[in-house]
């Protein structure tokens, strides 16, 4: 049976794992330490598509958290790779904003107004009537209807917004077509991930708070899963579902260990297994 002392790569959430509101929960920062000091493969998974890796760096970084670009991974990066491996340059209508139209371009995707290959919606703070409407039309006309992600509503300080998933819903309604969603639940965006930084499902973990997306994609993508709860899940959330995680911690601090790896060893203990 697989343990944590097998994985040698990590990919984990950001809101409710690392930060909650742009507040570092605790031991965040010193597992992201702890990463980066043993030379450990890691990436940061979103499935906000708002915004760049460098937004999401500097974002982190006012919060206190290290993270290059290069660990980051959101559902725009994985819808942009997702489109350049089935059609190489091939052109989208998207409804989205800076973190979308920089991974298509930047994946070689020509952005279009005149018969696009394909719909992509991601999320945006201004959901235009006039671009939903252009989007329909297109794709009654014959484009291929992708979304980032399947979040029917964001935060915000006065509330919950209506996000992605409402929005493909109301083109959904008014075309028949349901959207290829590459963001998380869909293990597609942990394979991309596990690419990135190549890394194996055999020896890479995940970290989530959320049952629905983290934990059910990260057990279809066959890694080890660790659910927190510093989000927004508790014990009536996961009772809710059929499958567990391999784990359950209060946060990720129970992943940081007291002393260095090299510091075990020499000890004699057997490595990760002895902060299990």
């Amino acid at each position: 049976m697989r343990t944590r002392g097998d994985i040698e790569c990590w990919l984990t959430d950001m809101d409710g794992v690392l930060v909650h509101e742009n507040t570092p929960i605790a031991g965040a920062s010193e597992l992201l330490a702890q990463w980066r000091s043993e030379g450990t493969p890691f990436l940061v998974l979103t499935n906000n598509s708002i915004f760049t890796p460098r937004d999401l760096s500097a974002r982190l970084r006012a919060s206190g958290l290290e993270v290059p670009e290069s660990s980051i991974w959101t559902s725009a990066l994985a819808t942009a790779d997702f489109l350049r491996s089935q059609m190489p340059g091939g052109s989208a209508f998207v409804i989205g904003e800076a973190g979308l139209t920089t991974a298509l371009h930047e994946a070689g995707f020509i952005m279009t107004e005149t018969t696009p290959d394909y719909v992509v919606v991601g999320e945006t703070r201004n959901y235009s009537f006039e671009a939903i409407t252009k989007a329909i039309r297109f794709i009654r006309g014959g484009a291929r209807f992708i979304a980032t992600n399947p979040d029917a509503t964001g935060p915000s300080t006065e509330g919950v917004l209506p996000a992605t998933g409402a929005i493909a819903a109301l083109i959904t309604k008014a075309t028949g077509k349901e959207p290829y969603i590459v963001g998380k639940p869909n293990p597609m965006m942990f394979r991309s991930a596990l690419n990135r930084i190549g890394a194996h499902s055999e020896n890479t973990g995940m970290i989530g708070d959320r049952m629905d997306t983290d934990i059910v994609a990260g057990i279809e993508a066959g890694l080890h899963t660790v659910l927190v709860m510093t989000g927004i899940s508790d014990q009536r959330e996961i009772e809710r579902y059929p499958f567990r995680p391999d784990e359950i911690l209060g946060s990720v601090a129970e992943l940081v260990r007291d002393e260095p790896l090299e510091t075990e060893l020499a000890d004699g203990e057997d490595g990760l297994e002895a902060g299990l």
